[in-house]
């Protein structure tokens, strides 16, 4: 498994110079890169690889005009080179899928977050890390590093805060104890998680709880200089800006705790657990629903329960998005031909069992997903592998 560790840094005023100077160069380099091979594509219809880009920096470096990317960290310039790579080679994979194709685009100094990766970095201690050419950096180490060491990423998020993130591969699995429960999950947005035992988890709407103090705030923001198209960014205009960012960051780390914590639980103490492959990007489109399911963030609930799952030897059974697993009665298989959203319980017309809708919809997919998990070779309850699977 590979795992991403991520650290709060505290760099100093002169380590901000030299991460801002770094992130300048980098984005430069993309960006000069990029027009490299649009320009020869133009030109003579072949495009140019990664190596001979990577072969032309020591020129760069070399130019008296751009002779300040000698001043940066040479294997974090390497690495932007190596992004774009990675950026065509995304275009054509999504091209050939028929999705989205999303060609690589010129990098801005303004995008809220900005970052740059580079091959050297180690923890010190619990309070410092070593970065290349930034030196010792205070930082905050809440956890040791696990796996064999790969890369590390220095970041700047919009509200002005540092992090360095370790990667590492072979990270070892968790030593967990096997059991015999077994769950389905319902998410939903009264309700994030209802489970097929009863159990309700309840939306903790961080979004609403700020939106009177973000409204406030951008409010002020239409009104300082730079609000309109066109115009020059004042310095009043970029401080508030980073004061609403400020609150969005806060808001985000806060669902991401609520939402790490209900995930672990899950994962602890459950050796099968089953959910609804939710077509959240569909649901978004519902303008009654959307800031609902923003703030509930169903991708990430099912990213972290993914990951989580795998590392602990747990089976993940994702089941189809039409499966009627509310219109359904988990007591005698009698499906309904409609079921409104605003109808919250109902009683079965076949055998009278009186069912809540989250906590029936819980139990038909706890049901499915079983059924799934035993048809199924290779993803039998207890041998520790995720079975991601659509009906």
């Amino acid at each position: 498994m590979e795992r991403g560790f991520k650290y709060r840094i505290y760099p100093n005023e002169s380590q901000r110079d030299q991460i801002a100077r770094t992130l300048g160069c980098c984005r430069f380099v993309y960006n000069r890169a990029l027009d490299v091979k649009k320009s020869a594509y133009a030109k003579t219809g072949k495009t140019v690889s990664w190596a001979e880009l990577s072969r032309m920096l020591p020129a760069w470096k070399r130019d008296p005009d751009t002779s300040w990317l000698a001043q940066v960290d040479s294997m974090a310039l390497q690495q932007s080179i190596r992004d774009l790579d990675r950026a065509y080679k995304n275009f054509f994979r999504r091209v050939r899928e028929g999705g989205k194709p999303g060609f690589p685009k010129f990098k801005s100094r303004r995008h809220a977050r900005q970052s740059y990766r580079t091959n050297g970095g180690k923890i010190l201690d619990r309070n410092h890390i070593a970065l290349p050419k930034l030196g010792n950096v205070r930082a905050k180490v809440s956890r040791p590093l696990q796996g064999r060491f790969m890369s590390v990423t220095v970041s700047l998020d919009a509200a002005g805060r540092y992090f360095a993130t370790f990667l590492c591969t072979d990270v070892p699995s968790k030593d967990t104890t096997a059991t015999d429960r077994e769950v389905g999950i319902d998410l939903g947005v009264e309700t994030l998680a209802t489970l097929s035992d009863g159990t309700k988890i309840e939306n903790p709407r961080h979004l609403k709880k700020y939106e009177r103090k973000l409204a406030r705030e951008q409010r002020r923001l239409s009104r300082r200089k730079g609000a309109r198209r066109g115009e020059k960014p004042s310095g009043r205009y970029m401080k508030q800006r980073k004061r609403i960012s400020r609150i969005h960051a806060k808001i985000a780390d806060a669902r991401t705790d609520a939402l790490h914590k209900v995930t672990t639980m899950l994962a602890d103490e459950n050796q099968v657990l089953c959910m609804e492959d939710l077509n959240a990007k569909g649901m978004m489109k519902n303008h009654h629903l959307a800031k609902a399911v923003t703030d509930a963030s169903f991708g990430e609930f099912a990213q972290l329960l993914e990951y989580k799952c795998a590392e602990r030897g747990r089976s993940l059974v994702k089941i189809g998005r039409f499966y009627p697993s509310s219109k359904t009665c988990s007591t005698c298989g009698h499906r309904l031909d409609a079921l409104p959203l605003s109808v919250r319980s109902w009683d079965c017309p076949a055998c009278g069992a009186h069912h809540d809708r989250d906590v029936n919809a819980a139990r038909n997919i706890l049901t499915e997903g079983k059924r799934i998990l035993s048809n199924t070779e290779g993803t039998a309850g207890h041998t520790g592998t995720v079975a991601a699977i659509t009906a």
